[in-house]
């Protein structure tokens, strides 16, 4: 059995609900590989075996902030939520969209240079900002040495530069007259990088991701490569499932986004391409999502089978005793 899940956002991450289907598996004699998984967003350093080093830098209103980042010989994975996301401000109410800055995440990737990486990832998604990455550029002391290391920078959207405020900044508290008006900032900001860099980021797929944060690091050299593939790579999804006979995969929300990028639905494609049988579980089920398009894969919803007060204050014993309607099928 492979356990390549992704979190629960609001109650497990993606580890603990790994552990929950290997503890289900383990009390009936199952063997179990726990693989937490991510798509280059919020969770995807955990997924990557967690943060070994920590860094004072400017969160995204300016305050100071302890941020978690990760350098394994010479690879450094930084996840910019840590640094420069929503959460760090308490949700978008407590946001200032216009002001919140992405200079932490830049002063993180200053950092993993400092310590000698060779190989930076950045995790993309989670943040509170709309500034088309400036804060980060400006953070970065002699940004030329990127040229020098791979950068590789993990999106799970393929929003292009300047439709990051229309598609993003109302769920960061901009309002519509603000949205306007990040906008023009990231037409100007496209205008600037292609005449420093030589790079138009207005046509990279992806690079509206995290505000335009992902098209600011691709003008300074780096790769925007879909998230759940580096992810899949980097914990060799491949590897693990060609010793196992059944997959269980699973999120917080399933919905038609789950299958654009996203891990439920690479890992369903990747087992049935293995010729695997492959499960889900979720915390719920998005009302215009059609279950019946999944075919053969079984899919337990925690909301649907224990109820909503369960799913929230039992997440854990919830998603073991789904396992066990999973594996008794």
């Amino acid at each position: 059995m492979l356990a390549a899940v992704d979190k629960f956002r609001g109650t497990l991450t993606a580890r603990e609900v790994a552990r929950a289907i290997g503890d289900a598996c383990f009390e009936r004699g199952d063997d179990v590989t726990e693989l937490p998984m991510a798509d280059g967003g919020e969770g995807t350093l955990d997924a990557l075996g967690g943060a070994n080093r920590i860094t004072a830098v400017t969160g995204p209103l300016g305050d100071v902030v302890s941020a978690g980042w990760q350098l394994r010989r010479d690879t450094a994975i930084i996840e910019m939520a840590a640094a420069s996301g929503l959460a760090l401000v308490g949700d978008a109410g407590g946001n200032d969209a216009m002001a919140a800055t992405t200079t932490g995440t830049g002063e993180l990737i200053d950092a993993a240079l400092d310590a000698g990486a060779r190989r930076i990832i950045v995790g993309l998604g989670g943040s509170a900002t709309t500034d088309g990455g400036l804060g980060a550029i400006g953070a970065i002391h002699a940004p030329a040495r990127l040229r020098r290391v791979e950068l590789l920078v993990a999106c799970d959207v393929d929003t292009p530069f300047l439709d990051a405020a229309r598609v993003f900044a109302p769920q960061k508290g901009a309002t519509p007259a603000q949205v306007a008006m990040l906008t023009r900032r990231l037409e100007q900001l496209g205008q600037r990088y292609r005449s420093l860099y030589g790079v138009d980021v207005t046509q990279l797929p992806g690079a509206g991701a995290a505000g335009g944060l992902a098209g600011g690091l691709a003008a300074l050299g780096g790769q925007l490569v879909p998230g759940f593939e580096l992810v899949a790579d980097v914990v060799a999804l491949g590897e693990h499932l060609e010793r196992v006979d059944m997959v269980i995969t699973g999120e917080g929300l399933l919905d038609d986004q789950s299958f654009h990028g996203k891990v439920v639905g690479g890992v369903v494609h990747a087992a049935r391409q293995a010729g695997l049988p492959v499960a889900i579980i979720c915390g719920d089920i998005d009302a215009d999502f059609d279950v019946s398009v999944l075919g053969d894969c079984p899919v337990v919803s925690l909301v649907e089978r224990f109820g909503p007060e369960r799913a929230w204050t039992e997440p854990k014993h919830c998603v073991e005793a789904a396992t066990r309607l999973l594996l008794d099928r």
